[in-house]
């Protein structure tokens, strides 16, 4: 199950004082869990004696019985508008040295990839590392690691029920990309999506970490203020091109960070595809997005730069193979992001 189809089935039920269905009348809370076929949420209610209130839970239940599956069992529970804005969110518990959040202004900077390389880089290094996939909408770590199959168990803890990350190569990681189709858009509301980033995160069995690194969705939404209020961040990565379409929206994601209201600590910047080396040609450098735009930025807003990464062909086959370019020990681009995660270390 995912949480579109609980929305969708409930949207055949209808609230008699009105006439509209749960979702129209904004009923449902964006607190939506699943485990298997259990499924819990809420439902919002004017006053705590609303006299259609046992009729409508019955409804959603056979509701999601019906346009699901048979098996599902529901937990509804009642929120009463007034206590709405009483609810405070609990912070998600994880156990981890560092965590670090990599960031991109915008969408094809390769933050993805960089992501993927650095979690393995820190491993090969003998740290242990954990790596969540929160770009929601986007998820692609799944194809990076090779794990697009695989599909995380629960395992009982301390007499909770967690969810048991996929490990490859020495990191652990979760994804949505492991629960839900993959040839489905994930069509969700931002309080929705966010919940279900806090829930890989809170009821996950990550253990004990070195660091902990979080791929972030592009550009900024309700998912990068959940986990700055969630997390106590030690710092976040910007990942740029040297074009200077994408330096103005990387300018923005540093200013964002360093916002008073904000106030994450800013790691470092990442220049990705710096220049291209053809593999016959491996001393030639030639600068298809301009030259040094992300060492200049990293210098006028006095950030440390971290490095510069080379656009190769065998970085790209890596991302898309699943096996990261960072596994190739002795490898040029390899010793990039080595250089990268000592760098992060120091």
């Amino acid at each position: 199950m995912y949480p579109q189809q609980i929305i969708d089935a409930l949207r055949h039920v209808r609230y008699p004082g009105t006439g509209k269905d749960l979702i129209e009348s904004g009923m449902l809370e964006d607190d939506i869990r699943i485990s298997g076929f259990e499924v819990s949420f809420s439902l919002i209610f004017q006053k705590d004696n609303d006299p259609f209130m046992k009729s409508v839970l019955k409804a959603a239940e056979v509701a999601l019985q019906t346009y699901i599956d048979p098996n599902v069992v529901a937990n509804i529970h009642v929120k009463v508008k007034e206590e709405r804005l009483k609810v405070k969110d609990t912070a998600p518990k994880i156990h981890a040295s560092h965590i670090i959040a990599i960031h991109s202004g915008k969408g094809g900077v390769g933050k993805s990839t960089v992501t993927a390389n650095l979690a393995v880089a820190l491993a090969q290094a003998g740290y242990r590392v954990g790596l969540l996939d929160a770009d929601i909408h986007g998820p692609s770590m799944p194809k990076m690691f090779h794990t697009e199959e695989c599909r995380p168990y629960s395992v009982e803890e301390g007499g909770r029920t967690l969810i048991e990350p996929i490990e490859q190569y020495g990191v652990k990681m979760l994804s949505i990309g492991f629960f839900v189709n993959p040839d489905q858009a994930v069509i969700w509301r931002g309080g929705m999506a966010s919940n279900a980033i806090k829930q890989l995160i809170d009821d996950a069995h990550w253990g004990e970490l070195d660091y902990f690194l979080i791929d972030l969705p592009p550009g900024t939404s309700d998912i990068h203020l959940t986990l700055i209020s969630a997390l106590q961040l030690t710092g976040v990565i910007v990942v740029t091109t040297p074009q200077p379409v994408a330096l103005v929206d990387a300018r923005k994601g540093v200013e964002m960070f360093r916002n008073e209201k904000v106030n994450v600590p800013i790691l470092g910047l990442i220049e990705n595809m710096a220049w291209f080396t053809p593999a016959e040609l491996p001393q030639n450098k030639y600068y298809i997005f301009g030259r040094d735009g992300g060492k200049e930025l990293a210098t006028e807003l006095q950030i440390p730069l971290l490095g510069q990464i080379p656009l190769v062909q065998s970085i790209r086959e890596g991302g898309d193979e699943g096996t990261p370019i960072a596994l190739q020990a002795g490898h040029p681009a390899a010793e990039a992001f080595e250089k990268i995660a000592k760098a992060i270390v120091s």
